[in-house]
């Protein structure tokens, strides 16, 4: 099923600037790509860094789990996904204004409210950040 940013904002609670998947769509249960387009006026380009804007990687690893949660559609109802770890990331690629992100992200295990999933994100299909991550859906 594909998303468009309306539909995201049912399932997620991320409202902008902090929205930062453009669109979604789920592959199968455990699967999910996105896709991000970076206008050049983000917020967190101001200073990162001014007249040399770079996308900073703690905003690819945002993007890259705002994709995986679009798979909790029915999980997430009134819940709230926080971040409970970060590891193995790595960045390979700049990411600049005018460039459209596109994430694949897979959750490789459940334990009750927590999940647990890897991530690539991708531009002109090289690859820009990758990493793996976890995060509890809480009430």
């Amino acid at each position: 099923m594909i998303f468009n940013k309306e539909e995201i904002k049912k399932i997620i609670p991320h409202r902008e600037p902090m929205l930062l998947i453009d669109e979604a769509e789920s592959i199968d249960e455990k699967t999910s790509v996105g896709k991000y387009h970076v206008t050049g006026e983000e917020y967190f380009l101001q200073g990162h860094f001014p007249d040399n804007p770079v996308v900073p990687g703690v905003i690819l690893c945002e993007i890259m789990a705002q994709t995986c949660c679009v798979l909790l559609a029915d999980q997430s109802k009134g819940a709230t996904p926080y971040f409970t770890g970060l590891n193995n990331v790595k960045f390979k690629n700049k990411v600049l204004p005018g460039d459209t992100i596109e994430t694949e992200c897979i959750i490789t295990d459940i334990k009750k409210y927590f999940y647990f999933a890897k991530g690539k994100a991708y531009v002109n299909g090289k690859l820009a950040a990758s990493g793996e991550f976890s995060f509890a859906l809480t009430k």
